[in-house]
């Protein structure tokens, strides 16, 4: 059994900072591809950011320049830098993972969710 766990949500003013985290945890081999994903009330959910074991990072346009992600291999965590946010970053924020394990080989595991809210 696999689980990401992510934290570090919640309420900021325009301009400002916040850092989301996520930790996996379970029966792990090995973790590939990790990012972040976003859904907005009423909007489909999309990538806002992934991250390679080897370190090579993609972002959507809209945050490129204002977010980095980052992972710790050895810990099995990915963390989100969030600055200089703006109102439409408001979202729940979901870590996202592949993961490999001895009894169900690769699957993709999702997060239980994390709100951001960027509000005056």
């Amino acid at each position: 059994q696999v689980q990401l766990v992510e934290s570090g949500g919640g309420l900021v003013q325009p301009g400002g900072s916040l850092r989301l985290s996520c930790a996996a945890s379970g029966s792990i081999l090995s973790i590939d591809t990790m990012g972040w994903y976003r859904q907005a009330p009423g909007k489909q959910r999309e990538s806002v950011a992934f991250i390679t074991t080897g370190g090579m990072t993609n972002y959507v346009d809209s945050v490129k320049g204002r977010f980095t992600i980052s992972r710790d291999n050895a810990k099995n965590t990915v963390a989100l830098q969030m600055n200089s946010l703006k109102p439409e970053d408001t979202a729940v924020y979901y870590c996202n993972a592949d993961v490999s394990t001895p009894l169900f080989g690769r699957k993709n595991h999702w997060g239980q969710g994390t709100q951001v809210t960027v509000s005056s």
